[in-house]
């Protein structure tokens, strides 16, 4: 079964900032797209979209131009700024790039009141007019605040990413359960299987990332999920290989035409590729 994988961070140091990346020394290193695909292509990935890798502000423009160049990457997600005033100005000209499918805005290390206020919510509301939408990521604790967000922007399409970020190794289930449960009720709000086990421990299996997973999907149903590597992130806690064998484990008993949705299809039509 094709995989189109919907979350892949390239990493050029020599290139661009990536302030984050000192808080994790393990993976402070480049991650080219070759040695991605080294690995991907041997389990099934055919393609895959950028996700925006939060650099420093001044190299976004240029980190989605550089991705788009790269064999493979048949999209991108571009970083934003939505609490910016020249927010609409710089989405009118990521629409100029056909490839370019969606944006993002990490939230999940800012303050809650960020994503709150009238005007992150006015240039939102912005993104259906460029035919991009916006991946949501949020902490598990912030899934009512996301949720508040995507209703106030009804017409815009968001992915979930992360499974909504579970704290597995802590709060674990619940009330991550309850809350995925009630924002997965939007009918604009879709869902990507991708990041957990970052959140999940090294020693994770199979059985202990299952029940978000098969959560995921009960809630959101098989037409709104779609699948991502987060790589180079999944090395925190494991590989790129071992994340694709559990992911395939999990929905083993699904129908080919269920799987061909979570793994390839649904990112086809939602990110229109």
């Amino acid at each position: 079964m094709r995989i189109v994988d919907t979350h892949l961070h390239l990493i050029y140091p020599e290139r661009f900032t990536y302030p984050w990346l000192s808080r994790r020394p393990s993976i402070n290193k480049p991650w080219s797209v070759e040695t991605y695909f080294a690995e991907a292509k041997a389990l099934g990935v055919e393609a895959a979209l950028h996700m925006e890798a939060d650099v420093a502000d001044q190299f976004m423009p240029a980190e989605t131009e550089f991705a788009l160049s790269q064999p493979g990457i048949v999209g991108a997600i571009a970083a934003c700024r939505p609490e910016s005033m020249s927010f609409v100005d710089h989405i009118e000209q990521l629409s100029e790039h056909a490839h370019v499918k969606g944006v993002r805005r990490i939230l999940h290390e800012a303050p809650d009141d960020l994503s709150q206020s009238d005007l992150f919510v006015e240039n939102l509301r912005h993104l259906p007019d460029f035919d991009l939408s916006f991946d949501l990521c949020v902490r598990h604790d912030q899934l009512p605040i996301g949720q508040m967000l995507a209703e106030k922007a009804p017409d815009v399409t968001f992915i979930l990413d992360h499974c909504g970020v579970p704290d597995v190794t802590g709060e674990g289930l619940d009330p991550w359960r309850d809350h995925i449960r009630s924002i997965a009720r939007l009918p604009n709000m879709m869902a990507k299987v991708s990041g957990i086990v970052a959140y999940s421990g090294a020693d994770w299996t199979v059985e202990t990332i299952r029940p978000y997973v098969e959560h995921i999907i009960e809630c959101f149903g098989w037409d709104r999920v779609v699948w991502g590597s987060d790589y180079p992130v999944v090395m925190l806690t494991g590989t790129l290989t071992r994340w694709v064998e559990a992911t395939r484990q999990i929905i083993q008993h699904a129908s080919a035409d269920e799987q061909a949705k979570l793994l390839h299809r649904n990112a086809e039509r939602i990110y229109k590729l």
